[in-house]
């Protein structure tokens, strides 16, 4: 008796969402070690302790899987994003805060997200600043004309053109040994100096010439 209960499989409940929620994190473990052509239902639904007949109630193949897993991923840094931007108290620590979460985040998560992103199967997005970005460059643009009395048009152009800058920082964290404050200091330095520049230079430039 206590041999056939040992050998039992106890079949753990959960609700709907946990248990897509462990086939997403199942998939996303077997990406970042072996890359998305490792993926397969059978591999995922062993990962997350699932029969592989479960695995199909919650998905159809492997890229479902995969397109969900990158917008849990992308939807978690944006929302951590804009949770540190409603936080700042300074324009200064908006920025700070904004690319520290990015970088930590691509820092954690990056290899994952790099991968997801390069299959155009899953992903139609170039990088992670893509996601959801006409909502994030209009609230940061607003924020921008506000603060620097720029007109909101320019406000948005350098608002979306400075989405590049953390991208380029993440990436550069991913292929080189840096220190993470110092990559911080670097990009901040290059978004709020960008903004400056346009309201110092760009504006004064365009202003009518007085005679």
């Amino acid at each position: 008796m206590v041999k056939t209960v040992e050998k039992a499989k106890i079949q753990r409940r959960y609700s709907p969402e946990v248990r897509r929620s462990m086939i997403l994190d199942a998939a996303a473990g077997m990406v970042e070690r072996e890359g998305i052509s490792q993926v397969s239902m059978e591999r995922v639904a062993k990962s997350a302790d699932i029969s592989k007949s479960l695995i199909y109630k919650y998905f159809d193949n492997t890229t479902e899987i995969l397109r969900e897993l990158l917008d849990r991923e992308l939807l978690t840094l944006r929302r951590a994003q804009f949770s540190a931007a409603e936080d700042a108290r300074t324009f200064e620590d908006m920025v700070r805060g904004v690319t520290k979460v990015y970088l930590r985040y691509i820092e954690k998560r990056g290899l994952l997200i790099e991968r997801l992103q390069s299959d155009p199967a899953i992903s139609d997005l170039t990088d992670p600043a893509t996601f959801d970005r006409e909502v994030a460059v209009e609230y940061f643009a607003k924020i921008v004309h506000n603060n620097f009395d720029l007109p909101l048009e320019t406000a948005r152009a350098v608002t979306d053109i400075s989405f590049g800058v953390p991208v380029s920082a993440g990436s550069y964290l991913l292929r080189h040994k840096v220190d993470m404050e110092e990559l911080e200091d670097i990009t901040v330095s290059m978004i709020i100096g960008t903004i400056n520049g346009v309201r110092d230079n760009y504006m004064v430039r365009k202003r009518a010439l007085k005679r």
